[in-house]
């Protein structure tokens, strides 16, 4: 025991405390055995002695109320360290944003306009986290399980009292394992019973005489030798005496969410090792493509592959430049979000065009076999020397040859799946995408057959048959019947006569990080070793279904197919058609830009590519993709270009190896937006006349002659995959509205509209409410950029003609909708609180407080600001008058209340909280006449701080919204409030201390 300040420890006083405490143990046994016999004398005699009731359940203490009723100023010592929360729990940490790439790939720095500026910054700048130093110790983030009190308790020193010495000395020294006597616990220590003790006592030698008990001490020299004891045998982990929590008790267990990545599905790594014929007389060109059969649709983009040997590279040396490393690829990684047993590799094969149909040019493959060399020596000479000159003079064009294909199911389930755990390489994969990877491509339908390709050996095939392409039917319909006969006993194709060659490819799951990688926008993957190995490129998905995934990166492609030509009523000898296509940056034909990929073995970009030739039709067929990479700033004057040649297979006399016969285009926006889909376009016969981009060629211009009667003769479709444009009409409509209020750029062309001051207001109250309207795929990809606009239309609404107008109500509800639409998208793959990990995320990395002073666009001279309120203000412009006479309140629209009052709810819930309204726009006080009603929301330079402001708006949207809003927001109320939290009056601080630079300073 411990003397008070002064005093010394006396190692007897324990031996002198037993008879007093066995004497008050008699005397509670008694009060306890009075109490239950119901004598009152005995309980008044109880409560004089103990002052409460022994039977009496106390209530434990509320500790928040403890500490609100006691500031922690009043507490001393160690005491008020438990009691206050610590100083330097918040902070501002800068996470950097972790690139797949060795290159940012974003635009140069030029004239970027506000949407691609804007998404510029949300790919870039590195994450802001609010961190909290000691959140590891909340039972939330590091749950207190028996494991791990059993390990704390292995660690305790086992308390030992002189009453207890000599049951330790009778136990013998086999029971020193026992686990009992190494345990903390206080029940697990022996004590003897009180009738021993007390002749244990009297039978105690007299203790020594204790001489220094009489010396001075110092008082600081006892506290300095009492603390030492103190610490001597003291415990390292206190609170692991206590039990460990029941494991069916209701706590929330919390976890870090993982930050948003670029979405992949299971990868497949194809290598391509040897193209080999009966006879080798020209070059060879392969092409590979997944598909899938149920649901016909293409779902990889195309990979291009070279495999001939220098001496056929070298008759196309007239035609190629040198050709670029990342066309020298021969190995590709295809992604697949959604596996299926209907899924086919095909490969396509090409050659030069020459003379003579498809069946002609094949025959010579199909008849004449490699042991035959020496008996048709001179047939094998004739053929070379043909195809010398068709490749001299035709080099740059193409015709169709071959085809097969390779039912993946097959190849996964032949070469067998030992490795398919958990811990396999193709399932380590992070958190955050593996939650994602489970969640819209599992709801499968009950009929879908389980398929994996991932966890499968790698194998080795040698495909050896090839069907020759049949003129008439190129397209990708007829491809999709060809591939379902393929799986059936019956197949018409295995009665058609095969091209024999032997095509060697090694499939494999594609490893976690493979070197000398190529993105789809031929940027280098990390790990990239060394820049001139041989690439193998990522070939980009496109789903056979929905993908929920956000945009995280910078990405701007366009794909062009052209699908077929009818020029059957065309006049003349028009038969070997190809289609040349351009992306124009303006008419002049030197403004053809460099955009599109190259395919193999040449340059990288190109400025024009053609369609493969069909000999003698006129009405082909096309299965050719082009891609293209987008500017990042498309114009009005941007179109592709597509020019029809015919092309002289045979020298003559006088005759141009290539004769345009047509021509049409395809402006790339209109209204602002990206134009895509399916376009059926008539073809002029004459040259283009000047301005023609700035119109479609459904226009009839005079005095020009179009083929067919100015009829769609030409079928080709656009697909885009940007993470700039929406390619939505709710969601572009939305952007550019956002961005017109932002850069105050007014007269604003919308579609058929002129927007003013006076009705861009009520266009983008339209444009919010229209948001539930917006599909959900695109809606997901950009959630990030859509919660964004709106957090910022609620804390920082735009200011017209020094007006600030008000949009928080409908941004508060077009943000309900979108939280609950990406909750309905993602549902399997919310964790077991019913969080979604996309959201969670967003929050947690990606999210930005903007600030909250109104926006004014850049050269605006100072103005007077009145308030947000739906009357005319005294110094509201006229034009902006909005068609109601009765004064609201502002936070509120459409809440009707008397001039210059406050909602009685709203005010009853403030009062209650006390909550510090002052830089809040719904107090009274900023209302129409007001105290404070040109200080409210004052720009920067009038010196407000509203730094409060979002917590205190989504609180209050949320009260005053309508049932359903609000309704729709307590289903999801996590996410609202972790945006509350996510930025406090600390962190705001710490965010505008001198000296830290923002992240988007500092973003490439």
């Amino acid at each position: 025991m411990e003397t008070q300040r002064g005093g010394e420890i006396d190692p007897g006083s324990h031996s002198l405390a037993w008879p007093g405490t066995l004497t008050v143990a008699a005397e509670v046994r008694k009060q306890v055995s009075r109490e239950r016999s119901g004598s009152p004398h005995s309980s008044r005699r109880g409560s004089s002695f103990l002052g409460v009731p022994l039977t009496e359940v106390i209530e434990p203490l509320d500790f928040e109320d403890v500490l609100l009723s006691r500031p922690p100023d009043a507490e001393p010592g160690p005491l008020r360290d438990l009691a206050e929360f610590p100083a330097d729990d918040l902070e501002l940490l800068l996470q950097p944003r972790e690139c797949r790439t060795t290159e940012p790939g974003i635009p140069e720095d030029g004239k970027l306009d506000a949407q691609v500026r804007a998404a510029v910054e949300m790919y870039t700048e590195d994450w802001i986290i609010a961190h909290r130093r000691y959140q590891h110790l909340s039972a939330a983030y590091s749950p207190i399980t028996t494991e791990m009190q059993r390990e704390r308790q292995k660690d305790l020193t086992r308390q030992v009292f002189e009453q207890d010495t000599s049951g330790d000395e009778r136990s013998g020294p086999e029971d020193s394992d026992d686990p009992r006597h190494s345990s903390g616990s206080p029940e697990d220590t022996p004590r003897s019973s009180g009738a021993s003790g007390i002749f244990d006592l009297r039978n105690l030698a007299a203790d020594s005489l204790l001489p220094w008990l009489l010396e001075r001490t110092a008082p600081e020299d006892v506290d300095r030798r009492n603390e030492a004891s103190r610490r001597q045998h003291r415990p390292r982990a206190l609170l692991a005496l206590y039990p460990a929590p029941d494991e069916d008790e209701a706590v929330e267990r919390c976890s870090r969410p993982e930050p948003p990545r670029e979405h992949f599905g299971q990868r497949i790594l194809v290598k391509c090792l040897s193209l080999k014929f009966e006879i080798e007389i020209e070059p060879i060109f392969g092409i590979l493509a997944l598909y899938d059969v149920r649901e016909k649709k293409k779902i990889s983009e195309n990979f291009y592959f070279d495999l001939n040997s220098d001496s056929m590279k070298g008759l196309l040396r007239a035609h190629g430049t040198h050709p670029a490393i990342s066309t020298l690829a021969r190995s590709a990684i295809f992604s697949v979000t959604y596996p299926s047993p209907d899924i086919f590799l095909v490969i396509k094969l090409e050659k030069v065009l020459q003379q003579g149909d498809i069946s002609e040019c094949c025959e010579p493959y199909m008849v004449m076999k490699e042991v035959d060399t020496a008996k048709n020596k001179e047939k094998l000479e004739k053929l070379r020397l043909a195809a010398e000159q068709f490749c001299t003079r035709l080099g740059r064009y193409r015709m169709p040859f071959a085809w097969t294909a390779v039912h993946l199911a097959n190849i996964v389930s032949s070469a067998g799946q030992p490795d398919r755990d958990s811990d396999s390489e193709g399932e380590r994969r992070p958190a955050w995408t593996d939650r994602r990877r489970r969640g819209p491509q599992d709801r499968t339908s009950s009929g879908d057959d389980t398929c994996s390709f991932s966890g499968f050996r790698p194998a080795t095939l040698t495909v050896t048959n090839f069907f020759k392409q049949e003129a008439e039917r190129l397209s990708d319909e007829d491809l999709f019947k060809f591939l379902a006969d393929m799986r059936r006993p019956s197949s018409v194709l295995r009665r058609l006569r095969p091209v024999t060659a032997q095509l060697k490819i090694d499939i494999s799951p594609a490893p976690e990080n493979p070197h000398f990688c190529l993105s789809p926008e031929l940027l280098h993957v990390k790990p990239y070793p060394d820049p001139r190995g041989r690439p193998t490129k990522e070939i980009l998905e496109f789903p056979a279904r929905e993908v929920y995934a956000p945009h995280t990166s910078y990405r701007n492609l366009l794909y062009v197919y052209p699908h077929c030509l009818n020029f059957s009523s065309r006049q003349g000898s028009v038969r070997n058609l190809t289609v040349r296509v351009q992306y124009m940056a303006g008419e002049d034909p030197s403004q053809a830009l460099p955009v599109i990929f190259g395919k193999s073995s040449c340059s990288e970009f190109t400025r024009e590519a053609f369609t493969p030739v069909v000999y003698h039709n006129k009405s082909p067929e096309f299965y050719e993709e082009f891609k293209l990479r987008l500017p990042a700033c498309v114009t009005e004057n941007h179109h592709l270009l597509f020019t029809f040649y015919h092309v002289s297979c045979q020298p003559r006399p006088g005759t141009a190896l290539e004769t345009p016969v047509g021509f049409t285009w395809i402006p790339l926006l209109q209204h602002g937006c990206l134009r895509t889909g399916p376009f059926c376009l008539p073809v002029s016969v004459d040259q283009l006349p000047p301005s023609y981009s700035v119109l479609t060629p459904d226009v009839a211009l005079p005095g020009m002659r179009w083929v067919d009667g100015h009829k769609g003769v030409f079928s080709v479709e656009l697909t885009a995959v940007s993470s700039v444009h929406p390619q939505d009409p709710h969601l572009d409509k939305f952007f550019t509205l956002v961005h017109v209020l932002e850069e105050g750029a007014f007269p604003f062309r919308l579609k058929d509209t002129v927007l003013s001051e006076s009705t861009v207001e009520q266009e983008m109250r339209a444009s919010l409410a229209a948001l539930r309207l917006a599909s959900p795929e695109p809606l997901v990809a950009f959630s990030h950029h859509v919660l964004d606009k709106l957090v910022r239309l609620v804390v920082r609404p735009p200011i017209i003609g020094g007006q600030i107008v008000n949009l928080g109500r409908g941004a508060f509800e077009a943000m309900a909708h979108v939280v609950s639409l990406v909750h309905r998208s993602l549902e399997a793959a919310q964790d077991a609180r019913g969080h979604c990990p996309l959201l969670a995320a967003y929050v947690h990395y990606a999210f930005r407080l903007p600030g909250t002073e109104p926006s004014l666009p850049s050269g605006t001279p100072p103005v007077a600001v009145q308030p947000a309120t739906l009357a005319r203000g005294p110094g509201r412009p006229t034009s902006l008058y909005l068609a109601r006479s009765k004064s609201i309140s502002s936070s509120n629209p459409d809440l009707a209340v008397a001039p210059g009052s406050v909602d009685d709810e709203v005010s009853r819930i403030l009062a209650s909280k006390g909550i510090d309204r002052s830089h809040s726009w719904v107090n009274s006080a900023y209302a129409p006449g007001g105290s404070k009603a040109v200080l409210r929301r004052a720009p920067p330079y009038c010196g407000a701080d509203p730094r409060q402001l979002l917590h205190e708006e989504l609180a209050l949207q949320w009260v005053v919204s309508s049932s359903a809003v609000r309704e729709a927001v307590l289903q999801h109320a996590w996410f609202f409030f972790q945006l509350m939290v996510r930025h406090p009056p600390p962190l705001l601080r710490a965010r505008d201390a001198p000296g830290r630079s923002s992240p988007r300073e500092r973003s490439p």
